[in-house]
């Protein structure tokens, strides 16, 4: 099974074909053991960290490969193609974008070499709150500056992988909201270091899901955090939370494109050697066509997280061809998902096939880290020029 690699460069294949080759030493016996235990992928991340791949985009004088957001979006398709998934490792590749673009030139020397070489985990990105969700602007974790410290008070939700990680950016309210003359303003970003937080002001409610994603709910009570480790200035924080939200989009919609790919080949494989009444399933249209629709699907999807890629490496800002690489890609995989389960069948439904836990996790990308309606609100309103709903 071929899919298109049209544009890439020989070192971008070789970079695809390195990351097949480590993802090739844990093959999906190993993520379907882990999903059973809901445990985490500790032996295939560090592995990732060690080939220097969770580094990709960290500069060289940083100690990373300083590649763009086009190669990371190239590992992170390669692992989910490879039928693992690349959720537990992927954020750290977009949140160091708000530490290396807005962080103090000590703070990027103290941490981005750390984290570049793995003794360092920046794998949590603290925004979402219970009654805020998407609306981001509305969040009310407050920090109150005393000192030489700001003292936290709040609650966060759905934060991925903090007993996992050493960091986190933790995006809090440092002014009152009416006390604002924008709505964009009072919002700052600490770089906590959970090492000594949880347990003390923070504590961490594991939150059981479809998915084995390691998510949590957070409660924050009188946490200290050193002024030192405030990220650029204080207010500017949803400003820098957006600089990185592109970059997440990308990498999210080269997530589901590695997704949509593993279903095709997967649906192929079976239809070709699976026989019914005599002659092999992928024979009868009804087979086929969802198949080739799913593949069309796909390949179009990866044509326009390649655009966006491309432009964002280039210096760009495209909130357009992001966002819509991101909802081309979930969509794409979530109908690639449907199609496979249907192609196996009952099979389809058995946890050794592996197709019901992929299809588990590409129906996450639906939802987040943006839900696709936040998307089309987005095109609407800022592509189109529609009125705001």
């Amino acid at each position: 099974m071929h899919f298109s690699d049209y544009g890439l460069t020989s070192e971008q294949r070789a970079l695809c074909q390195a990351v097949r080759d480590l993802c090739a030493r844990f093959p999906e016996t190993y993520w379907r053991d882990l999903d059973a235990r809901t445990a985490y992928p500790t032996e295939f991340i560090d592995a990732l960290t060690e080939g220097g791949y969770l580094a990709s985009m960290i500069p060289e004088e940083f100690g990373g490969m300083g590649l763009g957001v086009m190669d990371g979006g190239l590992i992170l398709e390669e692992v989910n193609r490879s039928g693992g998934n690349s959720a537990p490792g992927h954020a750290q590749m977009y949140i160091m974008g708000t530490l290396l673009r807005h962080g103090s030139p000590e703070q990027k020397e103290a941490y981005l070499p750390e984290i570049a070489k793995g003794t360092l985990r920046l794998q949590a990105f603290g925004v979402t709150e219970p009654d805020a969700g998407s609306d981001t602007l509305s969040i009310t974790t407050r920090a109150v500056r005393e000192g030489t410290k700001y003292v936290v008070n709040g609650r966060k939700v759905f934060i991925s992988r903090v007993l996992q990680s050493d960091l986190m950016l933790l995006l809090v309210r440092t002014t009152p909201k009416e006390q604002c003359a924008r709505r964009t303003e009072g919002l700052s970003v600490l770089l906590v270091d959970l090492r000594r937080a949880i347990g003390d002001g923070l504590e961490v409610r594991p939150i059981d899901t479809m998915v084995n994603h390691h998510s949590n709910e957070l409660i924050i009570d009188n946490l200290e955090v050193p002024t030192e480790n405030l990220v650029g200035e204080e207010g500017m924080g949803f400003r820098y939370i957006l600089s990185s939200m592109n970059a997440e989009r990308i990498l999210v919609a080269s997530e589901s494109i590695g997704d949509g790919r593993y279903f095709v080949e997967r649906a192929v494989q079976y239809a070709n050697e699976r026989k019914v009444f005599g002659k092999p399933i992928g024979q009868n249209q009804g087979v086929q066509y969802p198949i080739a629709r799913a593949y069309a699907a796909v390949e179009c999807a990866r044509l326009m997280r390649d655009k966006a890629a491309r432009l964002f490496d280039e210096g760009g800002n495209p909130g357009e061809e992001a966002n819509l690489a991101k909802l081309l890609g979930a969509e794409a995989a979530w109908q690639a998902a449907n199609m496979c389960m249907d192609t196996h069948g009952g099979y389809g439904m058995a946890t050794e096939y592996n197709i019901e836990r992929k299809f588990r996790e590409s129906r996450l990308y639906m939802v987040a880290p943006v839900t696709n309606n936040m998307v089309l609100n987005y095109i609407s309103h800022q592509v189109l020029g529609l009125p705001r709903s």
